[in-house]
C-alpha cells in the first residue's frame, strides 16, 4: 500500500461510520419526535447530559464527580420542567446549575465549565421547547432536523468533491466555501420540501428562514472548531462512529435550534414556538 493509498482508505471507513451512525440516530431523533414529550425529553435530556460530560472532559476536568453530578443534575431538571409544561422554570435551574458547578470546579477554568451547563441545556431546550406545540411541534423539529442534516450532509460531500477556497482557514482547516454554499442550498431546499409537505404557508420566508437557520449551524460548527483548537482536542469524544463525539454531532444542531427556539417563542409564545417558528 502507498501513501497516497491510505488517506483514501480512512477516509472511505470514515464515510461508513458515518453513515452507519446516521442510520441508526437519525430514525430514533424522528420516531422520539413523532411520540413527543416524554420519550422526546428523554432522548434530548440523555443527549443534553453527554453534551455537559464531554463539555466536562474537554474542559480537562471531566473526572470531577461532583462537576458532572451538579451539571448533569441540573440539566436534566430544566428538561423535565419543559417537558411538563414548566419552561418558565427551567432558566433559573440552570442559572443554579451552572453557578453549583462553578463553586465545585477545579480553579482555572471555573467559568468555561460553568458554561457548559448553558451550552448543553440548551440542547435539550431547544428540542423539547419547540417539539411542545401541539399543532406544530412536530413540523417545527422535522423542519429543524432537515435544516441541520442538510446543512451538515451537503457541506461535507459539497467541501469534498468541490473543494476550493478555504471558509475559515485558522479555525477549520477542512471547511470550505464551496461546502458552506452547498450546505446553505441544501438546507433551503430541504426546509420547503418539510414545508410543502406539511402544506406551510409563506414559502417565500420558509425559505429565507431555513437559509437564516442553516448559517447559525454553520456557525456553531466552527465554534466549536474554535473550542477545541483552544484545549487543544481533535473531537470531542468518540461515542458517534465517525462522528467523534456528541458536541461534535450536535454543534450546528444547538447554534440553530436556540435561533430556531427564540423565533418561535417571539412570534408564538411558549404556548406555539412551533407555529411562531413556521406560520408565516
Amino acid at each position: 500500500m502507498t501513501r497516497l493509498e491510505r488517506p483514501h482508505r480512512h477516509g472511505s471507513s470514515e464515510l461508513v461510520l458515518r453513515i452507519c451512525s446516521a442510520l441508526v440516530l437519525a430514525p430514533l431523533a424522528v420516531v422520539t419526535a413523532y411520540y413527543g414529550r416524554w420519550p422526546f425529553a428523554a432522548f434530548w435530556g440523555a443527549a443534553a447530559v453527554g453534551t455537559f460530560i464531554e463539555w466536562a472532559s474537554l474542559m480537562a476536568n471531566g473526572r470531577s464527580r461532583s462537576v458532572v453530578a451538579a451539571g448533569s443534575a441540573a440539566i436534566a431538571l430544566a428538561t423535565i420542567l419543559i417537558a411538563a409544561g414548566r419552561g418558565a422554570g427551567a432558566l433559573p435551574v440552570l442559572v443554579a446549575g451552572a453557578i453549583g458547578v462553578a463553586v465545585v470546579a477545579p480553579a482555572g477554568r471555573r467559568v468555561w465549565i460553568a458554561g457548559g451547563v448553558a451550552y448543553a441545556g440548551a440542547v435539550a431546550a431547544a428540542a423539547v421547547v419547540l417539539r411542545s406545540d401541539p399543532q406544530y411541534g412536530f413540523a417545527a423539529i422535522i423542519f429543524l432536523f432537515a435544516i441541520v442534516w442538510g446543512t451538515d450532509t451537503a457541506a461535507y460531500f459539497g467541501g469534498r468533491l468541490i473543494g476550493g477556497a478555504k471558509l475559515a482557514a485558522r479555525l477549520s482547516p477542512h471547511k470550505t466555501w464551496a461546502g458552506a454554499l452547498a450546505g446553505l442550498l441544501a438546507a433551503t431546499v430541504a426546509g420547503l420540501i418539510v414545508a410543502q409537505l406539511a402544506r406551510l404557508p409563506g414559502l417565500a420566508a420558509i425559505a429565507v428562514l431555513a437559509a437564516i437557520l442553516s448559517i447559525c449551524a454553520q456557525g456553531g460548527d466552527l465554534w466549536e472548531s474554535v473550542l477545541k483548537r483552544r484545549f487543544g482536542a481533535k473531537d470531542s469524544g468518540r461515542l458517534i462512529p465517525g462522528h467523534g463525539g456528541l458536541m461534535d454531532r450536535l454543534d450546528g444542531f444547538v447554534a440553530a435550534g436556540v435561533v430556531a427556539m427564540l423565533i418561535g417563542i417571539a412570534r408564538g409564545g411558549l404556548e406555539a414556538p412551533g407555529r411562531g417558528l413556521l406560520a408565516w
